[in-house]
């Protein structure tokens, strides 16, 4: 074991970063389930006679958890760097299950609508949270591609959620496949078992002896000196993160972040939303929706290992910048008529540049900021980014409906991810995240 004061900083074992990914990838994976399940039983939704919703009342059904999630993630994000990341990771997925059992049993559309925007809550929060517990865990030169194989987690619930659902809606109706969100109660006490706190925010905390014994258990070596408070009774306040995030010298940066992830997730709900629907509409070939969403999530997935790959061998900042220029341009190779082969090929593409290239930008963006601000700057930039989210399908049917040529859909997504390109592009060089490893490097000098 490395004495205190060693220029060694902590690094933690193959054992406890493999864990903290399996914990984070469950809770991800039980989030994609629940964003992807409303979009699998909506025309069961539409066909339910006791309710009778019109669609503009099925779209404001879908939209409550969105809303949710646009305030858990500032919200539970800020609150995790105060009262712990492993309880609120915990909490987020156990309310979340637990509202998927109570929307299961709504007798209203305004009891369902309410549940599901609690539960949003609970999944905004669950993002900022894993991907500040799965960067700390990680080894520097890995940090990236570990974060792409945990978000993998939310296109393969993504993916679940389509295939249970043909699976269970004949039988089981949407109540049941709703209902199946609550599985993820069973595993919370696994969960809790497996799952170490954070050792940013024990040191955070000023718990010295609780940090310094967890490192013992998951890690080599000792926490270098710097990363003990002059008083131990220090603790991070809500001040602290606010300024790590909007000081002087990471404006730029919190700016370029929020901008390319605001116009990256306007560029995935866009594209879930409207792609299908426009390739139909003008001749292409493409399939049947199904087809799109598994080409589309199994591209994503797949994708974001590859791109955590080459992020952490060749920088994130100039991957990230690259592959939103490839979905770019893919996306306006769209307009022009091609096979049903070439046409996979530049969804696939397009996946890629979307929703992979956002979350790896995610994963940087948790690397980016001091350790005691991560979760939180993570959950005000995703929480930004709703917005961007929630224009996507707006600005798809704006341009749907506005009477232009078909090609001008393609050529508006296509902008969208030009400008998150760019935005990524102008970012400032990134700094060393972590707190612990940043202060075995002040004590090598």
């Amino acid at each position: 074991m490395t004495p205190a004061g060693s220029a060694q900083p902590w690094r933690p074992t193959s054992r406890a970063t493999y864990t903290v990914l399996f914990v984070c990838f469950l809770a991800i994976l039980f989030e994609g389930y629940d964003v992807g399940v409303m979009g699998a039983v909506l025309p069961a939704l539409a066909d339910d006679r006791n309710w009778n919703l019109t669609p503009l009342e099925l779209g404001a059904l879908s939209s409550y958890a969105l809303v949710g999630m646009f305030f858990g993630a500032f919200l539970i994000g800020t609150l995790s760097e105060m009262i712990g990341r492993r309880r609120m990771l915990l909490l987020c997925v156990s309310l979340f299950s637990l509202t998927m059992l109570g929307a299961s049993y709504a007798p209203t559309p305004a009891i369902f609508g309410i549940l599901r925007f609690m539960g949003g809550l609970g999944l905004g929060g669950v993002i900022p949270v894993a991907a500040a517990l799965t960067i700390e865990y990680s080894p520097p030169h890995r940090r990236s591609y570990n974060y792409g194989l945990m978000y993998s987690g939310y296109s393969v619930g993504i993916l679940c959620a389509a295939l249970i659902a043909m699976w269970l809606l004949p039988n089981l109706g949407w109540r049941g496949v709703i209902g199946l969100g609550a599985v993820p109660m069973v595993l919370i006490p696994l969960m809790a078992w497996l799952l170490p706190e954070s050792l940013e925010y024990l040191v955070g905390q000023g718990r010295i002896d609780e940090a310094q014994a967890l490192a013992d258990r998951t890690g080599h070596g000792r926490l270098p000196s710097q990363a003990r408070p002059a008083n131990s009774a220090a603790r991070a306040t809500w001040r602290d993160v606010v300024s790590s995030m909007f000081s002087r010298n990471q404006l730029r940066a919190t700016a370029c972040f929020w901008i390319a992830l605001f116009f990256g997730l306007l560029l995935v709900y866009g594209l879930n939303t409207w792609l299908p629907t426009i390739m139909r509409r003008n001749g292409y070939d493409l399939g049947s929706s199904l087809s799109f969403l598994v080409i589309f999530s199994l591209a994503s997935a797949v994708g974001g290992l590859f791109l955590g790959s080459a992020a952490d061998r060749m920088g994130a900042r100039g991957t990230v910048a690259l592959f939103y220029l490839i979905g770019a341009l893919a996306i306006g190779a769209l307009m022009f008529r091609s096979s049903v082969a070439v046409n996979y090929l530049l969804v696939a593409l397009a996946g890629v540049g979307s929703v992979s290239a956002s979350l790896i930008l995610t994963g940087y963006l948790a690397g980016y900021y001091p350790a005691h601000a991560r979760a939180a700057a993570t959950g005000w930039a995703l929480s930004f980014a709703r917005f961007g989210a929630m224009s996507g399908p707006l600005v798809g049917g704006y341009v749907a409906g506005s009477g232009l040529s078909f090609g001008w859909n393609f050529i508006t997504f296509s902008i969208a991810g030009l400008a998150a390109a760019l935005a990524v592009a102008l970012l400032p060089s990134a700094r060393e995240p972590a707190v612990v490893a940043r202060a075995g490097q002040q004590s090598n000098a």
